[in-house]
């Protein structure tokens, strides 16, 4: 739109969108407007994608942007912003009514709350993707440590940690973040009698997926992915990457302090706050349960399909050797001559078990990655979310509970110290003081962590669309497995014909008696 012509009805609806303080226009604005046109899902979803940078506003450009495809959508173009390169005239005007009337659309969120997140999941996933490899680095003959490449695709930059630079980075990041969904670190060692089912490769293997989930659920959370602690683990190139994180945690404190809702939590939160959070608890912890058992069936399938890839391969590998067995035939009978053709077409069988073991071990590994992996990433957001619940109960909760007691027993002491010293009936006035400023504060604390669970439940929901994504990858990979390993059993049977020469006469025997 830079040096073109800006059509008046753009600036027109741009005025009726934008507030008076900030010409950008909110995101849930844009999404009303786009409910307007009457496009379907689809088309709505990929205008946004080409407009919406995710960070809950568009510029006034991007909403120029977005109007002319709108318009061309609703021509029946599909929306691309190659086509406004096109566009030699005027940009086409989209349906949408009067300027006047879209002005509603801004009214209905002119009381914003807070407490509420309006985002979509692919809002969320759209935030960043991280990668995380493994670079082994030896020093002598032994393996002394294992660092990791995190590269992240927001930040278009590859950095290097080991494992205790997680560790900090976490512990700094739970300690920003107590009332927020912080999810755990995947163990640092083996642990005790793992190591007889798990091999330290396939360890150090589920270490890195687990760092993986780690960061791609922090950097796509709406709160830590601006955090100045996130983007200093995920950018920063210097040496020490743990003194960094450290003084950037020093300059900001814990979210209470920073966050500008955090006094005044309690008026946006609900009456029946409690009994929400208690059902929302209740359900996600049954949604957690149900899940586990889905990724432990799929898990197992998964293994399955790798051991029949094994299976396959040796059965092959056995015929392969019986049909280059070098032993001449002993000339005893007339089935000397058959057992030679058959051992012939014994070994161009095995080729054939070979390329089914390799479209089994295919499907596992399908199965491992767009399944298993995925059910243990969203696993590793409902486990989060269950140690929230936790750190809520056992710590803001008990610990307000602890400063009431202590407070009712100065007060008692408070009442028979009438015939105490004076100084000692001060110094008692003034601890009782400091007891309930600490109470005041630890309420404002308890409606804070209240504000913030509400919040990370919604968080939660956000992501349960995530399980038709991981249903579907779960189907389609067995509808490709059984596809590809049914053509080659196909081809197979075919050949089975050629195995007993059909001018002897003799047929297949039954493979049970009758």
């Amino acid at each position: 739109f830079i040096g073109r012509s800006v059509p008046s009805y753009y600036r027109e609806v741009h005025q009726a969108l934008c507030s008076r303080a900030d010409e950008r226009v909110q995101t849930d604005v844009f999404h009303r407007l786009l409910s307007r046109t009457q496009l379907s899902l689809d088309l709505q979803n990929q205008i946004t994608e080409h407009v919406d940078d995710g960070n809950g506003f568009l510029s006034k450009v991007s909403l120029y942007k977005a109007l002319a495809l709108i318009a061309l959508a609703q021509q029946g173009k599909q929306p691309s912003p190659k086509l406004l390169e096109n566009c030699i005239q005027e940009f086409p005007k989209p349906h949408l009514g009067e300027p006047k009337e879209l002005q509603s659309l801004k009214l209905q969120v002119a009381q914003e709350n807070p407490l509420l997140i309006s985002l979509t999941l692919p809002n969320l996933l759209g935030k960043d993707s991280i990668e995380v490899e493994l670079i082994p680095e030896k020093k002598g003959l032994f393996l002394k440590h294992v660092e990791y490449q995190v590269t992240s695709e927001r930040f278009k930059i590859s950095v290097y940690r080991r494992y205790s630079d997680f560790d900090v980075f976490h512990e700094l990041l739970l300690q920003r973040y107590a009332y927020r969904m912080v999810p755990a670190l995947p163990p640092k060692r083996v642990l005790k009698g793992v190591l007889t089912s798990v091999s330290e490769r396939e360890f150090i293997e589920g270490r890195r997926r687990g760092l993986g989930r780690f960061l791609n659920l922090v950097a796509r959370h709406p709160f830590f992915s601006e955090d100045e602690l996130v983007k200093t683990f995920l950018t920063f190139n210097g040496s020490d990457v743990q003194t960094k994180l450290r003084d950037a945690f020093r300059k900001m404190g814990d979210e209470f302090m920073t966050c500008r809702h955090a006094t005044q939590a309690k008026d946006y939160l609900p009456v029946d706050i409690q009994s929400l959070f208690s059902a929302s608890r209740e359900l996600i912890r049954n949604i957690h349960t149900s899940f586990q058992k889905f990724r432990d069936r799929a898990e197992r399938m998964a293994e399955r399909s790798k051991e029949n890839a094994t299976d396959l391969l040796m059965l092959g590998k056995e015929l392969g050797a019986l049909g280059s067995d070098p032993l001449p035939v002993p000339s005893l009978d007339c089935s000397s001559n058959m057992w030679g053709d058959l051992r012939h077409s014994l070994h161009s069988l095995s080729s054939e078990f070979s390329l089914l073991a390799d479209k089994a071990a295919r499907k596992g590994r399908r199965e491992e990655d767009d399944v298993v992996e995925q059910l243990n990433l969203f696993l590793d957001l409902l486990q989060s979310y269950k140690d929230l619940c936790e750190r809520h109960e056992k710590g803001v909760l008990h610990e307000h509970q602890r400063a009431l007691q202590k407070y009712t027993v100065m007060k008692r002491q408070m009442m028979s110290a009438a015939v105490q010293p004076k100084e000692q009936v001060e110094q008692l006035e003034s601890r009782i003081v400091q007891q309930e400023n600490a109470i005041q504060t630890m309420e404002l604390r308890n409606y804070f962590s209240l504000f913030c669970a509400h919040q990370e439940s919604q968080l939660v929901f956000t992501y349960l669309p995530i399980t038709s994504h991981i249903l579907g990858a779960f189907i389609s990979s067995h509808v490709q497995g059984h596809r590809e390993m049914g053509q080659v059993w196909a081809s197979l049977h075919s050949k089975m014909s050629g195995l007993f020469p059909s001018s002897n006469g003799l047929q297949s025997p039954p493979l049970s008696p009758k």
